[in-house]
């Protein structure tokens, strides 16, 4: 039941966030294009698109609590690989957006490759929560990775500027992914009053806000096909590791396990390559 659950609230949580991509992009990129700083702003709380999104970027946050409450990291994280698929089908149905036969090829892939590895990696959690001082090693790790990477991309062409902001990006989003957790477990253990006093909460809103920012440095320095496959491909095997680490979370590893586990693995990473290539740059809401 518990595992129900997760997968289908980690599922919410990728249409959620195929919403928000696709309706704050539409919004953004459906109006007048010499728009700039205030007169872009004043045209976008305009659109009710741009309001959907935040509206499902909100959602998405609290679909994601569930199912990380319900859930491993190892399980619901990469589920959330999903969104670009689903992205894709809103670009279809929704936005009437014609796409190339490549993309759904891809998409097929990706979501193949998916369930493949989900399956082959059977990954299940143990029950508790990590003791405090448990946090530190995966806290610091991450923190050095992404100090790194922020580095890294201070110089160099846009596609390595954008790649390094972008796998920054991605090792922030899976520390925070287990910040969530560890909220969402204080709010259904102790209620609101002790949730708002433990420190997971403002770390998830720390994390969250410093995500934001170097997400948006890869978007602005450097091309979405590069920046959008390192944040979804890094994103999962960093979840994972710290999922293992922190929640000693388990996966299937018998040798034959851990073969499909990689080969899987690697044709979603080409699926997800493949998708962002092959999908136009632009999604505006076209007219019936």
């Amino acid at each position: 039941m518990s595992i129900g659950l997760a997968v289908l609230f980690a599922l919410l949580t990728a249409l959620s966030n195929a919403v928000a991509l696709s309706t704050q992009h539409a919004a953004s990129t459906g109006g007048d294009p010499t728009h700039r700083g205030s007169a872009l702003v004043l045209y976008l709380i305009r659109q009710p698109l741009w309001w959907l999104g935040w509206i499902a970027m909100g959602s998405s946050l609290v679909f994601q609590a569930i199912a990380l409450h319900f859930g491993p990291l190892s399980l619901v994280q990469p589920l959330l690989v999903g969104e670009l698929v689903l992205a894709l089908l809103i670009r279809r149905l929704w936005l009437h957006q014609v796409l190339r036969r490549a993309a759904w090829t891809s998409a097929a892939l990706t979501t193949a490759a998916l369930i493949t590895f989900l399956v082959a990696t059977s990954p299940h959690g143990v029950a508790g929560s990590p003791a405090a001082r448990d946090w530190t090693g995966p806290t610091l790790t991450v923190a050095l990775l992404v100090a790194v990477s922020v580095m890294v991309a201070r110089r160099g062409s846009p596609s390595r500027r954008a790649g390094a902001y972008a796998g920054a990006t991605a090792l922030i989003w899976a520390l925070e992914a287990t910040f969530i957790k560890a909220t969402a477990d204080v709010l259904a253990s102790h209620g609101l009053s002790t949730t708002l006093t433990s420190w997971p909460l403002y770390a998830l809103v720390g994390c969250g806000v410093i995500g934001l920012m170097t997400e948006q440095a890869a978007l602005h320095v450097g091309p979405l096909k590069i920046s959008q496959p390192i944040i979804v491909i890094v994103d999962p095997v960093a979840s994972v590791l710290l999922g293992i680490v922190l929640y000693r979370e388990r996966l299937a590893s018998s040798p034959g396990s851990l073969i499909v586990e990689a080969v899987s693995f690697a044709m979603v990473a080409l699926g997800v390559v493949a998708m962002t290539r092959t999908v136009p740059d632009t999604a505006t809401l076209r007219r019936m």
